[in-house]
């Protein structure tokens, strides 16, 4: 998850335009006046009329209307209402593992900012983005909202503007070209097939066309895509064909459209290959953008070769039915709501829904698996950006076994997950799904274990001892005799627990086995290499750094031996705070930035609290009582992104507090929030380059 928002935002999330938009200036127009007259606007209309292009224009248009950015919620690959505020969060870049509810932290969040909140796609979630928006407005004074829905949201104060399709030219016009309808096909077709344009020889041909289409923009797309291989004479021929059938009562089952676009879909499905119209239906259960290699593991079979998913991907997008995506990480692949709906419904048709619904299930099951397996090792990083570009697919899949009841399924994605949970920032969402998977029952055994250390993990993170306490007794109830794994889950919990009380003699004891088995030949583990981390918290705390330096020393090697990066960049914090407590501040500093340019690129919002306070206790060790403030300002801008600061955890919070009264005593009230505030409101990718500035700190100063 990124972390560039800062007291003054960055500009947003807002994605690049890929095609121009055509027409529509009184329209932005009018919604530019009433978003600043309302403070909820929802753009509603039939689907396919360009809602999302208007609300995306007009947005821009507005951003720096708004200091706090203008920030996109897309909504269309949520099916779980409760899940709309985490959605929010993801979208604003804000990460909390506290346990108060996410609604409340987005209140807290948001408020004194300006943030213009645009949220595409409610209508599958209208109670839900009702009542979200309806308590943020309230919460948040300086904040607007934009949404997009084929219903109105029935909020108090929603002003509603209704978005028309295009205007199209009348039967006897002459100025045809006039018309946006007839500009967006010209446009479109001419990047279809280069030189095409409107002229006298086919103007009553493209009028016709836009006319049929009745100015819907999606279906005006999908057909310029088709001149490739037709006239417009031939197009607007085939559409007339088509109206007569469904005018005749013929129709098709599926989503209840406007009748223009429901025939231009139709229509550009009946054109497909028939394996490029199994693929469309086939896609349609995936969430969000998912990449080519997905498809081949899901949708391939012997009417539908493996071999062949490529071509049928790049035809599928030649024809405006996929969005093709180039990414760092490689082509990913999109497919608009309207157009997966249809999909959807045609796969249900076929009788083929559950079944690849299932195979996606099993896919990212797969996935997950095989993260879970590389997650420390060298691949980390890349597998830290897979599995954030597959969040959507995950959610759908954990929902898809939720809704199915399927304990083992639910159990072992969510339990597999808990790397990605933990290690990506997302212990409140883990939690919400470990949860009810947990709450579907399950056999004692492996699976059962796994989801109950990664829902305890996780309540550690948030500071909830109690919780991990609880998780950690059943597991031991739910393992199989003699399961070193088991036995080291709960172990590593019963540590977590001890470190956030501060009982030092508890964390000694949980922590003890893994100490002995740290060098045998097993693996290293998750469970395993947090109760070193917990070890080595308690020996520092208890004034024994030697022994605290030592096992952070091994907790290094381990990691090195399989180029792990994110325990061992807690490694280097705690050591940076034993160092820290031995008076070596040049090698705090060290430790502590060295973790901190790790913390940064994980994107670790916990771990970069923690060691921006750090870097604040040695600056005011050192005497630099301004830089010290400067930092604590930035620590608690990340901590405000994060939730718990300190975690709770007793030495961790007594340090700050300890650091902020020294640095207040030594500037002065009024040059001590100077400081601060230059911490706080500064970018926060900014506030870390400062932290990583060389401060020449010897051992000895």
């Amino acid at each position: 998850m990124a972390i560039t928002m800062a007291g003054k935002w960055q500009a947003g999330n807002l994605p690049p335009e890929l095609t121009s938009l055509v027409g529509r200036r009184n329209e932005l127009d009018q919604i530019r006046r009433a978003c600043r007259r309302s403070r909820l606007v929802t753009l509603t209309g039939v689907g396919g009329v360009g809602k999302t292009r208007l609300a995306l224009r007009a947005a821009a248009d507005l951003r720096p209307e708004f200091s706090g950015g203008a920030w996109l919620v897309e909504l269309a690959p949520l099916d779980d209402g409760t899940l709309l505020p985490h959605a929010i969060a993801e979208s604003l870049r804000l990460t909390d593992q506290s346990t108060r509810p996410m609604a409340e932290v987005l209140a807290e969040h948001l408020f004194g900012r300006e943030v213009l909140l645009v949220l595409n796609t409610c209508e599958h979630l209208v109670d839900a983005c009702a009542r979200a928006a309806e308590a943020l407005l309230a919460a948040v004074p300086g904040l607007r909202v934009l949404a997009t829905s084929r219903r109105p949201l029935e909020t108090p104060g929603e002003l509603v503007y209704t978005v028309d399709p295009l205007p199209v030219p009348a039967e006897d016009a002459t100025d045809v070209a006039g018309h946006d309808a007839v500009a967006l096909l010209a446009e479109r077709a001419a990047e279809a097939l280069p030189g095409f344009e409107v002229a006298g020889h086919n103007e009553a041909a493209v009028a016709r066309l836009c006319r049929r289409l009745e100015g819907i923009p999606l279906a005006i797309e999908l057909a310029a895509a088709r001149l490739r291989e037709f006239s417009v004479e031939d197009l607007a021929d085939r559409l007339d064909d088509r109206f007569a059938t469904l005018e005749a009562g013929a129709g098709e089952a599926g989503p209840p459209w406007h009748r223009a676009l429901r025939t231009a879909v139709g229509w550009s499905h009946e054109l497909c290959e028939p394996a490029e119209r199994l693929l469309w239906a086939r896609v349609s259960v995936f969430a969000g953008d998912f990449d080519a290699e997905a498809v081949r593991r899901v949708c391939s079979d012997e009417r539908l070769p493996e071999a062949d998913v490529g071509l049928l991907l790049d035809a599928l997008a030649d024809e405006s039915i996929l969005t093709w995506l180039p990414t760092g990480a490689g082509e990913r692949y999109r497919m608009l709501e309207t157009l997966r709906e249809y999909g959807a419904a045609w796969l249900r048709d076929l009788g083929e829904e559950e079944e690849f619904r299932r195979r996606h299930r099993d896919h990212y099951l797969a996935l997950a698996v095989r993260g879970a397996a590389g997650w420390l090792g060298p691949g980390q990083l890349s597998w830290y950006d897979r599995m954030i570009s597959e969040h959507d697919n995950l959610r759908a899949a954990l929902e898809a076994a939720l809704a199915e009841k399927d304990a083992p399924a639910a159990l072992g994605l969510a339990g597999t997950l808990a790397f990605f949970w933990y290690g990506c920032g997302y212990a409140k969402e883990g939690r919400h799904y470990l949860e009810q998977a947990l709450a579907l029952g399950g056999e004692p055994g492996p699976a059962l274990v796994q989801a109950l250390w990664a829902d305890g993990l996780l309540a550690a993170t948030q500071g909830n001892a109690a919780a991990a306490e609880d998780r950690a007794a059943e597991c031991a109830a739910a393992a199989v005799p003699g399961d070193p794994y088991a036995e080291m889950c709960v172990k590593a919990l019963r540590s977590s627990a001890g470190v956030i009380r501060g009982d030092v003699p508890q964390v000694m004891a949980e922590s003890e086995g893994a100490y002995r088995m740290r060098w045998s030949d097993e693996e290293p583990t998750l469970p395993g290499l947090l109760a070193l981390l917990c070890r080595a918290h308690a020996l520092t705390v208890d004034g024994r750094v030697e022994e605290a330096i030592g096992v952070l020393d091994d907790l290094r090697a381990l990691c090195d031996q399989r180029g792990e990066q994110s325990m061992r960049s807690h490694g280097d914090l705690l050591r940076g705070q034993a160092e820290l407590a031995r008076g070596r501040l040049g090698a705090a500093v060290a430790f502590g930035q060295e973790a901190l340019r790790a913390k940064r690129r994980l994107h670790d919002s916990f771990g970069l609290g923690l060691t921006v306070d750090l870097l604040a206790l040695a600056a005011g060790t050192a005497g630099r009582a301004e830089r010290a403030a400067r930092l604590l300002g930035l620590s608690r801008r990340i901590w405000s992104t994060h939730g718990q600061a300190q975690a709770n955890v007793p030495a961790w919070v007594a340090g700050r507090q300890e650091c902020e009264r020294q640095a207040r005593d030594t500037l002065g009230d009024d040059a001590y929030q100077v400081a601060f505030r230059t911490g706080f409101d500064s970018d926060i990718d900014a506030g870390i380059a400062y932290a990583l500035e060389h401060e020449g700190l010897t051992n000895g100063c």
